[in-house]
């Protein structure tokens, strides 16, 4: 019999094939943008030969989520496009907090899926719909209920996007125009995501103090409209919620064994990172940017704010009430660079100014588009949430200029560098089958995630002795070392650290 010919043939390394089964030898034959699994001393000839000796040949990582929509689409070169697909990420699953590209920038999913064609991308994006994009489309940013008509607006959008390819309903439950939604109004989206098979995918009201009753919610809501439950980038941050992880996660592993689909992701950091304005009480933000801005600019409207910092709000996750601005530091600001890395007590303290001055002149000066890290969570909580068996890792990246959070380009690789081969916090296949194979089910990529015979080419090649992040906070956006090869759709991306001019990317429907 003759032998098979690829494209591209790697042999020498170790198997890990998604499924968290023990890593196997054998040979890697790719042709035609889908794989082969050979026996290692099967024959076959290939146009190009890879020695892998040393190394691991695993599916493409997928990361569970990311907030990269529009990275691909304006890469002007201050914010690399390609920090993920550089650490292994074949697939980023974007669309997340409840803010997605469309119905917003783009009319609908398949918009959004023609301007990345035209683009090029060097890796592969599927997208959840954003119920707070849904919302201000359809309501407007209004603090407000829908009503009925809105909602069945709302509903009739949700239902065309999954249709054409979306994977799931997300939710910001403390994001505007998100957080002004009661529960039987996200339930009634979710219903729509249940129809399709598709999961709720939620970003919690609170993941600070009041993590476990927010948790409650979101069990509700897959519970009512039949939806599986994924919750986003599981924490329990703020002093009020250390330690809850040894409550939270019992919960959804009972919830699991009386069967319940829910699952979770997680990101390998103690800081987490969003924008400075949602560290303001949700009343401020009623209207949109705007009248957020008006409100900054009035003394009366800012002493408000800094009661309700300083107070709480019913229902409100108070993030800097939970930790303070000492633990709140400048990520990207583009007209003050000079304020990036340093936190907000820091610049007010140089300043003898008021800490929520600081914070109003200057959303006032960036026009309210200024990204922050907060420093609020426990190394024991992260790792706990590592070590679930139904999580799964997303990196939750914000690709923006500045000084972004390490994780855009350091989630992946530091998962396999420090927990896997450092601490040993994890197995080396059950961590790839929580970057892989796990993701992949849960967002219903098939033919993804798992290396066997005909699944889509979409692998990386590591050293798992030398795989780490480089990425700091002072200087985030460092390739990581140890991956060796990064393949697409059966076309080389990655080679030792640099990226190739192929771009076989696209927008997936799920």
């Amino acid at each position: 019999m003759r032998a098979p010919h690829f494209d591209l043939l790697i042999h020498g390394a170790d198997i890990a094939d998604g499924t968290g089964a023990p890593l196997a030898a054998g040979r890697i034959g790719i042709t035609g943008g889908r794989v082969r699994v050979l026996p290692p001393d099967s024959p076959a000839r290939a146009e190009r030969v890879l020695d892998a000796s040393g190394c691991v040949v695993a599916p493409g990582f997928i990361d569970a989520h990311t907030h990269s929509d529009l990275a691909a689409l304006d890469d002007t070169g201050t914010v690399p496009a390609h920090a993920a697909v550089l650490q292994g990420v074949t697939v980023e699953i974007c669309g997340n907090c409840g803010d997605s590209a469309f119905p917003g920038p783009y009319a609908d999913f398949g918009a959004l899926a023609r301007a990345h064609a035209g683009a090029g991308r060097p890796n592969h994006l599927a997208s959840l719909v954003g119920h707070g994009t849904l919302r201000e489309a359809v309501v407007g940013p209004a603090d407000r209920a829908a009503t009925a008509a809105e909602l069945d607006s709302m509903c009739r959008v949700l239902d065309e996007a999954l249709g054409s390819g979306a994977a799931g309903l997300s939710t910001g439950l403390i994001y505007t125009p998100g957080s002004y939604a009661d529960t039987a109004e996200v339930t009634a989206l979710a219903a729509v995501a249940a129809r399709h098979g598709k999961p709720y995918v939620t970003h919690l009201r609170d993941e600070m103090s009041r993590v476990e009753a927010a948790l409650e919610e979101a069990v509700r809501i897959a519970r009512d409209s039949g939806a599986p439950l994924h919750v986003s980038h599981h924490k329990t941050a703020g002093r009020h919620g250390w330690g809850a992880t040894e409550r939270t996660l019992p919960r959804l592993l009972a919830l699991r064994a009386e069967g319940m689909d829910v699952t979770c992701d997680v990101y390998p950091y103690t800081a987490g990172s969003t924008g400075l304005a949602a560290m303001l009480p949700p009343w401020a933000h009623d209207g949109g940017t705007a009248r957020l801005l008006e409100r900054l600019r009035d003394t009366g409207e800012r002493a408000r704010m800094r009661a309700a910092i300083a107070d709480g709000v019913a229902g409100w996750e108070n993030t800097v009430g939970n930790g303070g601005w000492d633990r709140i530091s400048v990520a990207g600001a583009v007209r003050h660079p000079e304020l990036h890395g340093r936190s907000i007590a820091d610049i007010a303290a140089e300043r003898g100014a008021d800490t929520l001055d600081v914070v109003a002149d200057l959303l006032l000066a960036e026009e309210g588009d200024v990204t922050i890290i907060s420093h609020s969570m426990r190394e024991d909580d992260v790792q706990r949430v590592l070590a679930a068996p139904f999580a799964m890792i997303g990196s939750d990246g914000v690709p923006k200029p500045g000084l972004p959070h390490p994780r855009w380009a350091g989630t992946f690789v530091r998962v396999l560098g420090r927990y896997v081969r450092e601490l040993g916090l994890l197995g080396l296949p059950e961590a790839i089958h929580k970057m892989t194979g796990a993701t992949a089910a849960r967002f219903g990529l098939t033919g993804r995630g798992v290396l066997r015979d005909g699944g889509h080419a979409d692998l990386v090649v590591l050293d798992p002795a030398a795989v780490a992040d480089r990425a700091t906070f002072a200087d985030p956006l460092l390739v990581p070392s140890g991956i060796r090869l990064v393949v697409v759709a059966g076309s080389v991306v990655v080679e030792d650290g640099a990226v190739t001019a192929a771009r076989p990317g696209r927008v997936l429907a799920c």
